[in-house]
């Protein structure tokens, strides 16, 4: 297989057909030439900037049509499409001012529309966002997302919620292929490293439709940075302190391109000590360090673009068991700890014809999971290989309607070599097959969508019968059809409608299926049940969105039921001196949304305020709360831009105040949680020392050294409190 791709990538790379060129001048509302403006073809991942006078260049473009996106700060972002390529192309380009958040182009959904055009309400934030909040994980940024929360173990171990669903009801995608990482453990984080990630997308709800089992409550998008401009030679460098942890991340990076290859390599080291919390003490052995390698390469020409990108993540986790004892500031991880090895091969294609387009995405992912209780010596050891493939046919746009067809599927091995088992050595196969139609009218757009999967999980048998860690044989064939409907429409000027229907579903992973055995990760012995359905929602979302030039106003709503809900119960056994839970099924509901606004003022027009509030709310079908359930937010930032004549240029300063309610409607076997109050400071910008200019960030995290607990924060049970005051400094030099 693998000489297959690399002969076809190497006979693709000796077609050079027509050379096309699109070429044209981007201005403002005054006809006045704007320098600096992004012009980008996210289909063959090929950029170029405007020049003094406005004037930007692109040459060897395919074939057929061609998608540019136009990005300038302080400007209204602009999608444009080329319904059919020349030789030569001119598309000159009049941008409007836009105070407010930029429109970006959302990759997660099948027709990749600017999110104003978009039928689902997408969440798009850029990494470099996140980081200025000074937040020390991915996770802790993507949790500022109003709908996103997390499962956290101190700083070192987060899993998402979105909406109330997590684990394995939540899918993660990088660079264009799923990531398979072992979800369904509640100290198993996420694998990766925000250096080398230009944004995310967050879809919130069933998106089945889009990326089959797995994807029941919701999707998280992130996309790779981006390769160097056509002709261009970039090197940067990073660097951030932080001062509870003592802890430093630093990233190095290059990339370089020419109108057909691209090459990008970016590499970073992560570690830091036991975190602080509001009194001084640290949590033993809640340290952790990181190391991260990710590199690209690309090529395209007029008749296709390919993309291999490659990704090491390699992590040393300490686990913090015995609560606030020895005090130290070593970045050496102690026993318990956890040895996770992750390696993230894909290779994207888009082949062109004159009409249409076939991408295909596929993708290898070998993670290596080892737990070591006493010893370096590993008493739990799994390795879980996957393979997925997705392919998908663009067919010719039939007047207003644009078509999407497509297959998908995966095969996943894991396999166990230490003396604990979790989960049997098993076998995974998924299949699926989806189409999907986008109708655009006026102001409207409609899109529907259906599809099939399949998917058959195997396993071998372990262990004694009637003993602990024995593992029964395992064979099940689930299936399930699935179906979106989404409308989107335009009140009036500035008002916008958005209605989605949707169902997804969820497979019982191994967990739930065979489990027999303590769980050290949750102090319990948990029994599985082989007979456990598929999970199968139906989930209803309004949005309705205000905007104009200095006012935006949002108003997310959502209904979720989901049939065969699975969950942990306990039995009132006690086994190996734990108390016994089994696994469950039951009908559930959850509902709930988020509302926010962005004012900017007239004419100050370096002041913005943004507030938004969110809830969830998730019972069983007899009325009682499910477990996991996020406390209620409200999130309140007041933000000034600047300029410093000379030496400081996009320049700013915020005030976050995040005030997170007490949550009383928890499961039978949860604790309730008291509400509390962060206040966060930050500030940054573009340094310029005569030649020399650099970013800087500055950031008071919990700045008056609250303590508090966080609702869904694994330590909780043992009455750990979470991190106290952090200053984060970071700068990132351009070589």
């Amino acid at each position: 297989m693998k000489k297959f791709i690399i002969a076809l990538v190497l006979g693709f790379s000796g077609i050079l057909s027509a050379q096309n060129s699109v070429s044209g001048i981007v201005t403002d509302n005054q006809n006045n030439p704007l320098p600096g403006v992004s012009v980008y073809a996210p289909e063959i991942h090929k950029g170029t900037t405007t020049d003094a006078n406005g004037k930007y260049e692109l040459n060897n473009l395919p074939n057929g049509s061609l998608r540019l996106a136009f990005t300038y700060v302080g400007y209204a972002n602009q999608n444009k499409t080329i319904s059919k390529l020349l030789k030569q192309n001119t598309l000159d380009i009049t941008l409007e001012e836009s105070i407010l958040e930029m429109d970006e182009v959302v990759v997660s959904t099948p027709f990749n529309k600017l999110q104003s055009q978009n039928v689902m309400k997408i969440e798009h934030e850029s990494i470099k966002t996140l980081q200025q909040k000074g937040t020390s994980t991915l996770i802790e940024g993507l949790a500022t997302i109003p709908g996103v929360s997390q499962i956290s173990t101190g700083t070192s171990i987060g899993k998402p919620v979105i909406r109330g669903l997590s684990g394995n009801r939540v899918l993660v995608y990088s660079q264009g292929v799923r990531i398979e990482n072992q979800q369904f453990g509640d100290e198993h984080g996420l694998g990766l490293n925000d250096a080398g990630i230009e944004s995310v997308e967050v879809i919130k709800g069933p998106a089945s439709l889009l990326y089959g089992s797995d994807a029941l409550g919701g999707v998280l998008y992130f996309n790779p940075e981006k390769f160097a401009d056509a002709g261009d030679f970039k090197a940067n460098f990073s660097q951030k302190y932080f001062t509870n942890t003592q802890g430093s991340n630093s990233s190095i990076g290059l990339k370089t391109s020419t109108d057909n290859w691209k090459f990008l390599a970016r590499g970073s080291y992560n570690t830091h000590s036991d975190y602080k919390i509001a009194d001084g003490d640290r949590v033993t052995n809640s340290r952790y360090n990181e190391t991260d390698f990710k590199t690209g390469i690309g090529y395209s020409n007029s008749t296709f673009s390919s993309v291999l990108r490659y990704n090491y993540n390699k992590l040393d986790i300490g686990i913090p068991e015995d609560g606030i004892a020895a005090q130290s500031s070593s970045k050496d991880t102690q026993f318990p700890r956890q040895g996770i090895f992750n390696h993230l091969l894909s290779l994207n294609n888009v082949i062109f014809f004159e009409n249409s387009k076939l991408d295909v995405d596929l993708g290898y992912i070998a993670n290596d999971r080892s737990e070591f209780e006493d010893s370096n010596e590993a008493s739990l050891h799994m390795k879980l290989n996957t393979f997925n493939y997705n392919v998908k046919y663009h067919f010719p746009k039939f007047g207003k309607i644009e078509t999407i067809v497509g297959v998908q599927g995966m095969h996943q091995t894991n396999k166990n070599s230490g003396e604990e088992y979790l989960i049997p050595d098993a076998t995974t196969n998924d299949f699926g097959v989806f189409g999907t139609a986008n109708y655009e009218w006026d102001n409207s757009v409609l899109q529907a969508g259906l599809r099939f999967d399949n998917r058959n999980i195997t396993s071998i048998e372990h262990g004694t019968e009637g003993e602990e860690g024995y593992f029964l044989p395992l064979d099940r064939s689930f299936d399930s059809f699935n179906a979106s409907l989404g409308y989107k429409t335009k009140l009036a000027e500035p008002l916008t409608l958005r209605l989605n229907v949707a169902t997804g579903f969820r497979a019982p992973n191994l967990a739930e299926l065979t489990s027999n055995g303590v769980h050290e990760g949750t102090n319990r012995y948990e029994i599985g049940n082989a007979n456990l359905k598929t999970e199968q929602n139906v989930q209803t979302d309004l949005n309705l969105e205000y905007k104009n030039t200095h006012f935006e106003f949002f108003v997310n709503g959502f209904y979720n039921h989901v049939n065969n809900y699975i969950y942990t119960s306990p039995t009132g056994e006690v086994l190996e001196d734990n108390d016994v839970f089994a696994y469950v099924q039951d009908n559930a509901q959850l509902y709930g949304g988020e509302v926010g606004l962005h004012f900017h003022p007239h004419p100050l027009d370096w002041l913005h305020f943004e507030t938004s509030f969110e809830t969830v709310t998730g019972k069983k079908e007899n009325k009682d709360y499910l477990p996991l359930i996020p406390a209620n937010n409200w999130n309140n930032t007041l933000r000034t831009e600047f300029n410093i004549k000379n030496w400081l240029s996009e320049g700013f300063a915020s005030l976050n105040v995040s005030s997170t309610f007490s949550q009383d409607n928890v499961s039978g076997f949860e604790t309730a949680s008291k509400g509390y109050t962060l206040v966060n400071l930050g500030f940054g910008g573009t340094v310029k020392l005569g030649k020399t200019a650099f970013d800087i960030n500055l950031n008071g995290n919990n700045l008056f050294d609250k303590k508090y607990i966080a609702h869904l924060s694994r330590l909780k049970t043992d009455g750990i409190p979470n991190i106290g005051r952090n200053i984060v400094l970071g700068v990132n030099f351009n070589l």
